[in-house]
């Protein structure tokens, strides 16, 4: 199941967006354009189904609250809405729809409330909030029915959708310097950090299939590269290795905390694009990485599609080389450009154009990163 169409109002930098989406979407622009902003929309539904200290109130709250979410072009309508269309396949007609909104108290506690939550399965309504329990204890509504499993019952199945978000961007010294840092996670380690005890968790079987793919991708990469390992060390903390080849017979080991920028987050990559089995989340997938590498990307991700994993991904991307693909499809990247009234966000294939330079051969590379060029030196 994928997201097949997303549609947002006053969710920080868009006023409104209504996007039809696909299985693999690139998301470029201007930097604060919105690119994080719009990722974050997935996992602020995540967040919300946590199992874990999860819960709508704590998704607003680790944001901000509303008035950091709400956009600043938002007026005469300040309130908040998301609505996702959930499919089989960008083609097929929405099994699920979810949709709330949701404002903050005017005054008294300030607390956020929603204005309604509706779920659709099949075209048919099956929740309509506020009902008449609502209405009369308003209190219920600062809370979604789909957080709760003692009402959710009929639409889990959104749920375990929205909790299987995975976002990853790694930032390779937390993970080099894990131990020196000791200091706290982020919550869902967004960011890397515990990055081996994830590789860890995996069991046996499924941590050494993983490896071995990631080491035979990292040896196009990085050619000395020649065995790729997961041990413990002394004390059990989890280190990954890999041998290098050079002028020794045997070559020479290095840990984790050896390995370049570039293969570290490569390697994370590759691992998040084994393990995720339904949304995953990309940001700037190419920083320290070759454009060469870059290039890969995309028949990457598009090949491990295929292979059952990552049913949809998302990318945010400032690179060229990333979009040079040939099999990337206009439909396929979403461009965002900043307005004085919140920013806009266009398919590149319905950008007139980006259309006609795509049908006459050109690839997306080619094309959408001048045309952002271009919305700058109009702004």
């Amino acid at each position: 199941m994928i997201v097949k169409r997303l549609i947002v109002k006053n969710w920080r930098n868009f006023q409104h967006a209504d996007i039809l989406l696909r299985e693999r979407q690139f998301i470029v622009g201007p930097n604060a354009s919105g690119k994080s902003n719009l990722l974050d929309i997935f996992r602020f539904l995540r967040d919300i189904v946590k199992t874990d200290g999860g819960g709508f109130q704590k998704a607003v709250k680790d944001r901000g609250g509303v008035s950091r979410i709400r956009c600043l072009a938002a007026r005469e309508n300040p309130e908040v809405a998301i609505e996702v269309h959930l499919a089989d396949n960008p083609d097929a007609a929405p099994t699920w729809r979810y949709a709330l909104e949701f404002r903050q108290e005017p005054r008294g506690y300030r607390r956020t409330l929603l204005n309604y939550e509706n779920v659709w399965k099949n075209g048919r309504l099956i929740l309509n909030r506020p009902d008449a329990d609502d209405n009369e204890d308003p209190e219920r509504l600062t809370q979604t029915f789909l957080e709760q499993i003692n009402v959710n019952a009929e639409f889990r199945e959104i749920a375990h959708f929205f909790r299987s978000v995975t976002y990853l961007h790694l930032v390779p010294q937390l993970l080099r310097f894990a131990d020196s840092i000791q200091g706290n996670i982020v919550e869902e380690d967004p960011f890397g950090q515990g990055f081996l005890e994830r590789i860890a968790k995996a069991n046996d079987r499924t941590r050494l299939s993983r490896l071995k793919k990631i080491e035979n991708a990292l040896k196009i990469a990085v050619p000395q590269l020649q065995q790729l390992e997961f041990l413990r060390d002394e004390v059990g903390r989890p280190h990954l290795r890999a041998n290098y080849e050079h002028w020794r017979a045997r070559g020479g080991w290095q840990q984790e905390d050896q390995f370049s920028d570039g293969t570290l987050r490569l390697l994370g990559l590759l691992w998040v694009l084994l393990e995720s089995d339904s949304v995953l989340l990309l940001e700037e997938p190419e920083l320290s990485l070759n454009a060469g590498i870059v290039s890969q990307l995309a028949p990457l991700i598009s090949r491990m599609q295929k292979s059952g994993r990552c049913q949809q991904v998302f990318v945010s991307t400032h690179s060229d080389a990333l979009l040079t693909d040939a099999g990337i499809d206009g439909r396929e990247v979403l461009v965002l450009k900043p307005m004085r009234e919140g920013t806009t966000v266009e398919l590149a294939s319905e950008i007139e154009a980006v259309r006609a330079l795509l049908e006459a051969g050109l690839t997306v590379g080619e094309v959408v990163p001048e045309r952002v060029t271009e919305q700058l030196r109009l702004l």
